[in-house]
């Protein structure tokens, strides 16, 4: 859970996490923790969407900028020189019982009351711009909502057109997901469109269970001293975090890997293209992480279960689990040795 959650802070476009296991195993907490290690944004100082002030590809408009920053005054052309603001990314929840117009937005009746303006306020999407929306229970989620994450996750943009009002506003974001498969499962559509997929169990060594006991014992008790105690390591990832970003444009990834990648997922009878791209990406996120130079099998081996355990199709005649099943394919490619994947990599294991 945590190197897919590493993976998907490097490279946005994995297309997000979802997290599934027993209850009480930590996976709110973890993916909550995920917003205080990641390294800060640049920010357009007062757009409400918190565009990029460089040139990017992120959002709409010249230089990836919404209409607001576009027609601020000296940047009209989407050229001239904005005031910048430096903040930490955005970690924005999605209640299950939220409507639809806290989710895109709406019109402003404060504003339309008191002087008769139409004014548009944004919603969560508009807030997640950029940074991480986070729906636990995803799996209960009510279905128009889903509906709706759809339409923006595969445009970037979040269109609303009601009331008078006609906004256009960028709207990228990485989705991560939690939930009990006990409750309930997915909708097909919505599994898609993860680009990593994990299972968390409870940890059945007495030794884990008790180190956990003690370090939640210690927040509880102190916690301003346990963030001190932590603090050294969270910065660590902070900067492996920065460093592989500034890596990710300079790793080679080669024929002979894609070749690798396409041959998996034929074998495991993935539809479409989605599982190569994420394999693609999650491979040469992770190469990146660890300061490598090019994709090896080592790192397809490593995100390949992640990347595919929720796209296969159920076989009636198999009765193995997905990751098993992700597994025996990796074996027979040659890619690890017996042990399964998830101990084929140190840096699964951590």
């Amino acid at each position: 859970m945590k190197l897919a959650l590493r993976l998907a802070a490097v490279d946005p476009t994995l297309g997000g996490v979802l997290v599934f296991g027993d209850r009480g195993t930590g996976k709110s907490t973890a993916v909550r923790a995920l917003a205080a290690l990641l390294p800060p944004i640049d920010v357009v100082d007062g757009c409400p969407y918190g565009c990029a002030p460089a040139r990017s590809s992120e959002g709409a408009g010249p230089a990836g900028l919404c209409r607001s920053c576009t027609g601020a005054p000296g940047n009209a052309a989407g050229s001239g020189s904005l005031p910048v603001l430096r903040r930490p990314v955005p970690m924005v929840d999605l209640p299950l019982g939220a409507t639809e117009d806290r989710v895109v937005g709406t019109l402003d009746l404060e504003r339309a009351l008191l002087d008769g303006t139409r004014s548009f306020e944004p919603g969560l999407l508009a807030r997640a711009n950029r940074g991480f929306l986070y729906i636990d229970e995803v799996n209960l989620l009510d279905d128009h909502l889903v509906d709706l994450l759809l339409d923006v996750a595969a445009s970037g943009e979040n269109v609303v057109e009601r009331e008078g009002i006609s906004i256009r506003h960028p709207a990228r974001f990485v989705l991560v997901g939690s939930g009990n498969p006990e409750e309930g499962d997915l909708r097909p559509q919505l599994l898609d469109r993860f680009g990593l997929s994990v299972e968390v169990g409870t940890p059945r060594n007495i030794d884990d269970r008790i180190e956990v006991l003690r370090r939640r014992d210690a927040y509880d008790r102190d916690a301003d001293s346990f963030q001190r105690r932590w603090a050294s390591q969270d910065g660590r990832v902070r900067k492996g975090l920065e460093r592989a970003r500034a890596r990710l444009g300079e790793v080679e990834v080669s024929d002979a890997f894609l070749r690798r990648a396409s041959g998996l997922c034929v074998a495991l009878g993935v539809d479409g293209l989605r599982g190569e791209l994420t394999l693609l990406r999650a491979a040469r996120a992770l190469a990146a992480l660890e300061e490598a130079s090019e994709v090896t099998p080592e790192h397809l081996a490593a995100v390949a279960p992640p990347s595919l355990r929720h796209r296969l199709r159920r076989d009636p005649l198999d009765e193995s689990g997905s990751t098993e099943r992700i597994d025996r394919a990796l074996r027979e490619m040659g890619l690890v040795e017996d042990e399964p994947s998830s101990a084929a990599h140190p840096t699964t294991r951590a």
